[in-house]
């Protein structure tokens, strides 16, 4: 070994301890100010709730005020853009859906890549969608819908272009069914159910927590469910695959991302109590009344599953044949 090499040993193991005593140091300070989750999506969703659900208790837990602010459009691109030219410092993280995965594939220029943009942190859970109609509508099932809707077609509204819900129902409907579905996109849950509520348009694929309560309280009815079994919360509503086709699932996750070149020292931090809060009694109990299934995980682990995702989508997109510029 020549000189050159023996001094330069010592001095590449100095800069990785330096490196790590830094990234342990931000661990231990951080957070020192409050943190901002941005919601991809408008007030009231799915992603919504459980961002603020999450936010409340990471505040408590951590010491510091987290505020929640929702910046819906474009299936979630507008929230998601704005979280990558943020400081790479877990001051501001992103609250995101499956939407994320499909619109690597969707659009074709979304401004932002996500693989490389955005960190994946931690996923939350998981929960079914769900296809909902006014109560007052003559259906009764998702087959009688269908029968219904052969000739006139079917109106439906969503959370949003590329959003799961959105995904689901073009390829059920459109691909599956064979009927004309014509798509009214929202930007968000809540004004995509309200639009059902005020019986504006005819149905909404939804997730299912901010529609279980207009669901129980008789105002809207469900026709099917997304999973491949029924689920818990609402006993009585078959699945798309009862209704005729067989293995069709459809759930939609909320996870937290944040800007690329975060330190892994922080996002395995947030990971952490994430991870944690998910699992809280009360959190789980309030997760699991709407149906939503905790999904706690490493930063790696969810990595993984973004990619997978996003391999799955793109078939699906593919199939469906959307395209959104």
């Amino acid at each position: 070994m020549n000189n050159d090499n023996r001094m330069r040993h010592p001095l590449i193991i100095a800069a990785a301890l330096a490196g790590l005593t830094v990234g342990q140091a931000l661990a231990q300070t951080y957070p020192s100010k409050p943190i901002r989750i941005v919601v991809a999506f408008a007030p009231g969703g799915f992603a919504d709730g459980v961002a603020r659900l999450v936010g409340q208790k990471m505040g408590d837990r951590l010491g510091q005020p987290v505020v929640v602010e929702n910046r819906g459009g474009a299936g979630g691109n507008i929230g998601a853009r704005q979280v990558v030219t943020s400081a790479p410092d877990g001051y501001t993280l992103l609250a995101h859906t499956t939407a994320s995965t499909i619109n690597v594939s969707l659009y074709r220029n979304s401004g932002f890549d996500l693989l490389n943009d955005l960190a994946p942190v931690a996923n939350t859970g998981s929960t079914p969608g769900v296809f909902v109609v006014h109560s007052s509508n003559p259906a009764t099932s998702l087959q009688d819908l269908i029968r219904r809707s052969r000739e006139k077609g079917i109106s439906y509204s969503t959370a949003g272009v590329g959003t799961s819900s959105h995904l689901a129902a073009e390829y059920l409907f459109n691909t599956l069914a064979g009927i004309k579905a014509t798509h009214v996109p929202y930007q968000g849950g809540a004004p995509a159910i309200a639009a059902v509520v005020g019986n504006q348009i005819e149905m909404v694929s939804t997730s299912m927590p901010p529609v279980t309560g207009f669901i129980k309280a008789g105002t809207l009815k469900a026709l099917a469910i997304s999973s491949l079994k029924r689920d818990e919360v609402l006993p009585n509503v078959p699945t798309v695959s009862e209704a005729g086709f067989a293995d069709f699932e459809e759930r939609s996750w909320v996870g937290f991302f944040a800007p690329a070149k975060t330190p892994a020292a922080i996002i395995g931090r947030l990971n952490s109590e994430i991870s944690q809060i998910v699992l809280l009694p009360d959190v789980k109990e309030r997760l699991a009344a709407q149906g939503m299934e905790p999904q706690p995980g490493t930063a790696a682990e969810f990595t993984a599953y973004v990619k997978k995702e996003v391999d799955k989508w793109a078939r699906i997109v593919k199939t469906v044949g959307l395209t959104v510029d």
